[in-house]
């Protein structure tokens, strides 16, 4: 009897790689979109807790920040434009956030589409933008 040999051809290597090709073309783009899904989710959590605490000090005070008190206003008193009387002791958040990208929000008050906006310019830090460089606007937030 002779010894049968045994191992893979190299047709067997050759599909294996194309199928693990194959698969690697379609997981790996879903897999890399991922961290910019969870910034964009990240951003939309922050505006969220800024609203609330704007809202928190709108019950104190009887109205919003002004937009050049901005956000600041709620972390640290406001000395400028109306002074809020009855501010919170240790203010309303503990520290404003930067949005994902490292960029400051942008607030307005009164705002464009309510009694204040607030926006995240996306990735390229610019005004506008489509894709994965569109804005994030507290009034399109679901």
């Amino acid at each position: 009897m002779g010894k049968k040999e045994q191992g893979f051809t190299l047709i067997e290597i050759m599909v294996v790689i194309v199928i693990l090709s194959l698969l690697a073309g379609i997981i790996i783009p879903k897999i890399v979109s991922r961290p910019e899904e969870a910034r964009r989710a990240k951003a939309v959590i922050q505006i969220k807790e800024m609203e609330a605490a704007l809202n928190l000090f709108k019950i104190d005070n009887g109205f919003y920040p002004s937009t050049e008190q901005g956000l600041n206003a709620l972390s640290v008193k406001p000395t400028a434009g109306e002074i809020p009387k009855h501010w919170a002791d240790g203010g309303y958040l503990k520290k404003i956030p930067k949005d994902p990208w490292a960029h400051e929000y942008v607030y307005l008050s009164p705002g464009e589409h309510g009694e204040f906006d607030i926006v995240s310019y996306g990735p390229d830090g610019q005004e506008g933008g489509e894709g994965k460089n569109a804005d994030i606007e507290s009034w399109s937030i679901e």
